[in-house]
């Protein structure tokens, strides 16, 4: 049926909708409805705004040393605020701190101006009710300005150098130091994926290469692609409510996946409804501007609700992208 992800490959195979031909199992041939369980709610990873964070972790994702980290400590610029096991640790708000001064220290300020700024931050900082919708931190390494949606608070004075987002920050603590999932599990659920891929488009291997996507999913709940794949099987079975389930959970996880919008589209055509194919297929061309078989299965859709005009741009566009070919000669023909 629809584009399947296949990483390191650019030949996806894709099936062209054309309310005639399927590529599903007959049905027959094919497994019992609903071929999956309902998904359990994605695990809710550690926020990094409640969490606290040691000194070396701070020195991970900042770039500063253990003498700079203890010297800022020491001269009570930034002290970690909160405790953790028994132990001193850093609160979100010190990161934010933390990286105000770490990135006016990379300015060659001066220590005493570095104090000075920081303070008057953090005195600011809890005036900020959502920091991360809110906040954005400038300076020029003499003034420190905390801009947010319901004012701007002013510590010091200057010009603008320093600029930087807390949204940005934490999402930088999640990266390198909160993933959502280690990397040796990650690792491990990418090599059965994998496999599982080199599986899953004979119908004689269904079977085990579900078996592996669920294995990788165990271990990995947020492989996006795994679930794309996954429902390309379930859709392949005539279970049409799973592989929606699939790709909309893929899309949970990665919103901006052209596979699983293309893919729901396609199942939306399935069920004989254009009308809510249409936004699925733009979707998945937004995001993969070079996405031929999204034009093309776009505008048949634009076809069957009777607007034309929206459709001839699609099929010159598919041309365009796939001039050879059957599927373009039957868009030449549409034009």
């Amino acid at each position: 049926m629809g584009r399947k992800r296949k990483p390191g490959s650019d030949q996806d195979k894709v099936i062209h909708v054309d309310f005639g031909s399927t590529g599903r199992m007959p049905a027959e041939a094919s497994s019992p409805a609903r071929t999956l369980p309902d998904l359990p709610p994605l695990p809710v990873p550690r926020e990094p705004i409640t969490d606290l964070f040691s000194g070396t972790e701070v020195c991970r994702l900042l770039g500063l040393t253990r003498g700079q980290l203890r010297s800022l400590d020491r001269t009570g610029v930034v002290s970690p605020s909160g405790r953790r096991r028994g132990r001193r640790a850093y609160t979100f708000n010190d990161l934010i701190a933390l990286r105000t001064a770490s990135q006016l220290i990379e300015q060659k300020v001066r220590l005493r101006d570095v104090a000075r700024a920081v303070a008057k931050l953090k005195n600011a900082l809890p005036k900020v009710i959502r920091p991360l919708a809110e906040l954005r931190v400038v300076s020029d390494g003499k003034k420190v300005v905390v801009r947010a949606q319901d004012g701007t608070f002013e510590p010091c004075t200057g010009q603008m150098l320093l600029d930087f987002d807390v949204e940005t920050l934490r999402n930088d603590v999640v990266r390198v130091l909160r993933p959502k999932v280690n990397r040796q599990r990650a690792q491990s659920a990418y090599e059965l994926y994998m496999r599982a891929s080199q599986l899953d488009e004979d119908p004689a291997t269904f079977e085990e290469a579900q078996g592996l996507y669920r294995q990788a999913l165990e271990m990995d709940p947020y492989l996006a692609i795994a679930y794309t794949n996954l429902g390309n099987i379930c859709f392949r079975r005539q279970d049409d409510e799973a592989a929606e389930q699939m790709y909309r959970r893929a899309l949970e996880i990665e919103p901006k996946q052209s596979e699983a919008h293309y893919n729901l589209g396609y199942v939306m055509l399935e069920r004989g409804d254009p009308v809510s194919a249409v936004p699925f297929f733009q979707s998945a061309i937004a995001a993969d501007p070079t996405f031929a078989d999204a034009y093309f299965n776009l505008a048949m859709a634009f076809e069957h609700v009777g607007d034309i005009q929206q459709a001839r741009p699609c099929w010159k566009r598919y041309i365009e992208l796939e001039p050879r070919g059957t599927w373009a000669e039957i868009a030449r023909k549409h034009l």
